[in-house]
């Protein structure tokens, strides 16, 4: 089969406008798949946008609801005590995975808005932040003013006048600042006898004034307050143009250490002197000449708020090698008053107590007997237990677990009343509760097999249940020993036993500070820049609450 000739026209210029003609049709041809093309190109943008948007919205709810539900569970915390099982836990777990959602949800925000950027039609996502904290009315502020137009931007004239200002806060860190301090003494001859006088040298916190008050107490803070070692603050000094060596840091932590212990030794008597102390234990690896060991460090606390007590609340540690009762009865040989704590003998024995001229009064701790209940009771920790192997929740501990929380609903209610009030609702409410729970446990405690997982914390209570009934006859006594174990810290290394030592001392410091809402590092730089000008009769204006009062007093003068 053959095609049918094309007619060809006869002239050139017929030929010509053929030509134009035929042009005309492929461009228009063209062009309409150009307008095809870009109507696709559009359509997936508009698409890749919305999805983008969704995907926004998606992270955005994700990281809200769990910012609720972290909210809620805090919520929960503080309504059943702070000390309420697995819910510190669950808190830390939840922050981080709010922390990843956040972030997420930030990434998926920016992507959402490159993406509506090149379309016309779609509207970018942009999430709900919370409403942002102000800054600290002293924090110090820079004006930037950039230049202002000099003519109209719509009709070019020069006739502005000003109508106000958008004011953008930015929050931009400073680095640090170093300086060295050259303190002049001159010298004077006399004409008359020739003999030379010259100022005394000031007095510094540590020998021949090396580093200043505020550098020194920097140092410390972040050491012991913050866990950060001299190698790594060497290291960043180093980076910030300051050669510090370790062993120069560790020589002045040293000297501040040994500045420090008059007033150690103020807030020890001070806690000491309570009619009533928290007492608590935890672990800190030491290191040894060949090998770690695992040392202790004994927590002390005075804190009388919780049944209304004027006296300012103080801390203080030791640290020890080993866990043998030796060491608590001798931090305890001259106290005598009510000692809360867990049922450790080695914090006193009985029979040593008893002798002394002012016995201690023991008050156990029902947040260990609570928890050794609620292990059992646990539902979600019983179905990760794989050891378990099934086994159903004991009902007995689940019902010891909720006739605690009532009676730690009545202390919650009671909480920073005087100790008489705290005495008469107990008499009222928590002794009818206290002593059918005691009833039950021995009922309980009757009808178990030996092979019982709950005849465990039974025991621990019925054994030592004078111990743990003796809130019910004193209202300072609180139900549990958080005050103690809340001033417990994470001790993550000591270098030695001195080194342990040394730690104590300086976070007994620092944990008193937080307790009495004292800036560690401003008291810190305070001390140190007066210590070595006080007498010692004055000493006791450097302890941290009578610190509080005088700054108090003194911006109020200043004002």
């Amino acid at each position: 089969m053959t095609s049918k000739p094309v007619d060809l026209p006869a002239d050139l210029a017929s030929a010509y406008l053929a030509l134009l003609s035929e042009r005309e049709m492929l461009q228009a041809e063209r062009d309409v798949v150009v307008a095809e093309r870009d109507t696709v190109v559009a359509e997936r943008d508009i698409a890749v946008a919305q999805a983008a948007n969704a995907q926004a919205m998606l992270s955005d709810s994700e990281a809200l609801i769990a910012s609720l539900e972290l909210a809620i569970e805090k919520l929960k915390r503080e309504l059943r005590g702070r000390r309420s099982e697995r819910t510190a836990r669950l808190i830390d777990q939840m922050e981080l995975q709010l922390e990843e959602l956040v972030m997420a949800a930030t990434e998926d925000e920016a992507a959402a808005q490159a993406a509506a950027a090149k379309t016309a039609s779609v509207r970018s996502f942009t999430r709900k932040r919370p409403l942002r904290k102000p800054w600290p009315e002293d924090i110090e502020r820079e004006r930037v003013v950039i230049d202002p137009p000099v003519t109209c931007a719509c009709c070019g004239g020069s006739r502005l006048s000003k109508l106000g200002e958008d004011v953008t806060e930015t929050l931009e860190e400073v680095p640090r600042r170093f300086k060295v301090i050259e303190t002049v003494r001159e010298k004077f001859t006399c004409r008359d006898c020739e003999a030379i006088s010259q100022s005394p040298a000031p007095f510094h916190a540590t020998p021949r004034g090396f580093i200043g008050p505020h550098l020194l107490a920097t140092i410390l803070f972040d050491k012991f307050g913050m866990h950060s070692p001299l190698n790594r603050q060497s290291t960043r000094f180093k980076c910030e143009g300051i050669e510090l060596s370790t062993s120069t840091l560790a020589d002045q932590v040293g000297y501040g250490t040994a500045a420090l212990l008059p007033i150690f030794e103020l807030i020890e008597a001070h806690v000491f002197a309570a009619e009533r102390l928290f007492g608590d234990d935890t672990t800190i690896p030491i290191q040894a000449k060949d090998k770690c060991t695992t040392g202790r460090i004994w927590t002390y606390v005075r804190d009388d708020r919780s049944y209304g007590g004027a006296a300012a609340p103080a801390a203080v540690y030791y640290a020890s090698s080993d866990r043998r009762g030796e060491h608590p009865q001798k931090h305890l040989a001259e106290y005598g008053g009510i000692l809360q704590s867990d049922c450790y003998n080695g914090f006193e024995p009985l029979s040593v107590a008893e002798k002394k001229a002012v016995p201690i009064t023991f008050a156990f701790c029902h947040a260990h007997a609570r928890r050794k209940f609620f292990e059992l009771a646990d539902i979600q920790k019983n179905a990760r237990d794989h050891n378990r192997k099934g086994k159903p929740i004991s009902p007995i501990a689940l019902e010891a677990v909720q006739r605690y929380d009532a009676l730690f609903e009545i202390e919650r209610d009671i909480n920073g009343l005087s100790a008489a009030e705290r005495l008469a609702a107990r008499q009222e409410k928590s002794k009818p509760l206290f002593d059918d729970m005691h009833a039950w446990l021995k009922g309980e405690r009757a009808t178990l097999s030996k092979s019982s997982e709950v005849i465990e914390p039974i025991d621990y209570m019925l054994k030592r249940w004078d111990g743990f009934a003796r809130f019910l006859e004193d209202g300072r006594i609180c139900l549990t020993n958080n005050a103690a174990e809340r001033a417990r810290r994470n001790w993550t290394f000591a270098g030695s036993q001195r080194g342990a030592d040394r730690a104590a001392i300086m976070l007994s410091v620092i944990t008193t500070c937080r307790l009495n809402d004292v800036d560690p590092k401003a008291w810190l730089a305070d001390v140190f820049a007066r210590i070595a000008d006080l007498p010692a009769s004055r000493l006791h204006e450097l302890l941290p609450w009578q610190w509080k009062t005088h700054q108090g007093t003194a911006i109020a003068a200043a004002a």
